[in-house]
């Protein structure tokens, strides 16, 4: 049984001819599905989508609708410097095997499916943007690790929405420790002053709304750290979108 797919990279008549080769797994637990680049009926479970009600600002669900117009104790506590943040699921296993098959393992055929809820999730935010841009890596790191998870995502949802994507708009001037394992205060100084928009690079977000694609949110230290670059650099305002949220 399959009950949540992707669509859009693989032509459907390639797809069948592959599907009919190379049976389809589902791509967390690698049993059997139907189709390709789907979950299966045990773990689809496990992915928790993030519906309303949420926090305007930070995107992170309420128990129960409180109106559409209340921000939680952290959006008061804590005003980030972008717009509103949404995502497309919670943190959870699942969420967390997507992640770091596209992320460290080379499955960038997890990406298709990853890109289609967070079409899903981030079309309020979609409407009102003009510029889709990636958190960037530091080059080293993408060197070593090939290609940027982030980028992939925001390619994805640039086809699918009309949208340009630039992944050279934002880049990470210098090299960062991975967020892994740090603690909110570390992640916040770990990330402090990484992110430039280089002079020539400014003219493509003067005054235009952008749109910051993750793989997930935590603490939302890099999320800050980067919307703040590109409205010093000219943004008219920032939203960020990833697929997961580290959210309690």
């Amino acid at each position: 049984m399959t009950v949540f797919s992707g669509s859009g990279w693989v032509p459907t008549m390639m797809r069948r001819s592959i599907d009919l080769l190379l049976p389809p797994v589902c791509p967390v637990c690698r049993g059997a599905v139907s189709g390709g680049n789907a979950l299966c009926a045990s773990c689809w479970p496990t992915m928790e989508s993030i519906t309303s009600p949420v926090c305007k600002v930070y995107g992170t669900p309420f128990a129960y609708d409180v109106g559409a117009d209340i921000v939680s104790a952290q959006a008061i506590a804590d005003p980030p410097p972008f717009g509103a943040a949404r995502a497309a699921v919670r943190y959870g296993p699942a969420a967390k095997a997507l992640v770091h098959g596209l992320k460290y393992q080379d499955r960038l055929e997890v990406a298709d499916l990853m890109i289609t809820a967070m079409h899903r999730a981030g079309a309020e935010l979609l409407q009102q943007c003009q510029l889709i841009v990636p958190v960037p890596l530091h080059r080293w790191r993408l060197w070593w690790r090939r290609y940027n998870q982030s980028q992939i995502l925001a390619a994805g949802l640039s086809a699918r929405s009309g949208i340009p994507s630039d992944p050279f708009v934002l880049c990470r001037k210098r090299k960062t420790r991975q967020q892994v394992g740090l603690t909110a205060n570390e992640r916040q100084t770990n990330v402090r002053g990484a992110f430039l928009v280089p002079a020539d690079q400014r003219i493509k977000i003067s005054g235009r709304h952008v749109l910051l694609i993750d793989d997930v949110y935590t603490s939302g230290a890099t999320a800050k750290a980067a919307s703040r670059e590109l409205l010093r650099a000219g943004a008219a305002g920032v939203d960020v979108l990833t697929f997961a949220n580290v959210c309690q």
